[in-house]
C-alpha cells in the first residue's frame, strides 16, 4: 500500500489506515448518538461522462464495499457500461472515500454470505432462487422489483479526512 500525507505541508500526520479500516468494520457512525444516520454515497459515471451520485444501502465486508441493486437502475447501467466508481461514507471522526471498479457477484456461496450480512445489519435480504441476487420484503422502490445484483468495488485507492485533532489528510493506493 501507498501512503501519500496530503497533509504534510500542514505538519499533520498521516492517518491510520488500520484505524479507518476498524471503524468501517464497526459499522460506525458519524456521531456517538446517530446510529442509523450514516449514508453511504456511490458515484459512478453516466454515458456522457457526468457523474452520477446516489445513496445506497452499502455494507463493509472483508475489506469492501458492497452494495445492490436492481436492473433496470441507471447505476446498473452505468457500472456495466463502465465500473469504475466511488463510495463516500462518514464515520467517526472522519470521511472516507473509497475508488474502484464495480463487479457484479453472482456466486452463489458469496453472494449467501452477503445476504446474511445485510439481514445481520437489519435488512431482511436473502439469496433469490437462482443464488445469484438477492431478494427480501422491500427495497427502495427506485431498485426496481427484485431479484436485486450484488456488487463488490474493488479498491483501488482510499481518501480520509480526520475531522478531529490534530487532523489529516491521506491517500492510499492500494
Amino acid at each position: 500500500m501507498e501512503i501519500i500525507n496530503l497533509g504534510a505541508a500542514d505538519g499533520l500526520p498521516p492517518v491510520d489506515w488500520a484505524a479507518v479500516v476498524d471503524k468501517l468494520d464497526a459499522g460506525s457512525a458519524p456521531a456517538p448518538d446517530a446510529a442509523n444516520s450514516r449514508t453511504t454515497w456511490l458515484a459512478t459515471v453516466n454515458e456522457d461522462g457526468s457523474p452520477h451520485v446516489t445513496a445506497v444501502g452499502a455494507l463493509w465486508i472483508e475489506g469492501m464495499f458492497w452494495f445492490q441493486t436492481g436492473t433496470g437502475t441507471r447505476k446498473r447501467h452505468n457500472v456495466a457500461r463502465d465500473p469504475r466508481c466511488s463510495i463516500a461514507v462518514s464515520i467517526r471522526d472522519a470521511d472516507v472515500v473509497v475508488e474502484g471498479d464495480a463487479v457484479q457477484v453472482t456466486d452463489s456461496a458469496v453472494v449467501a454470505r452477503t445476504a446474511k450480512a445485510w439481514a445481520d445489519a437489519g435488512w431482511p435480504a436473502e439469496p433469490d432462487d437462482s443464488g445469484s441476487g438477492i431478494t427480501a420484503p422491500f427495497n427502495a422502490p427506485s431498485q426496481g422489483p427484485p431479484p436485486w445484483n450484488v456488487y463488490r468495488i474493488e479498491p483501488r485507492s482510499a481518501m480520509v479526512v480526520l475531522a478531529t485533532e490534530p487532523g489529516g489528510l491521506t491517500r492510499f493506493r492500494f
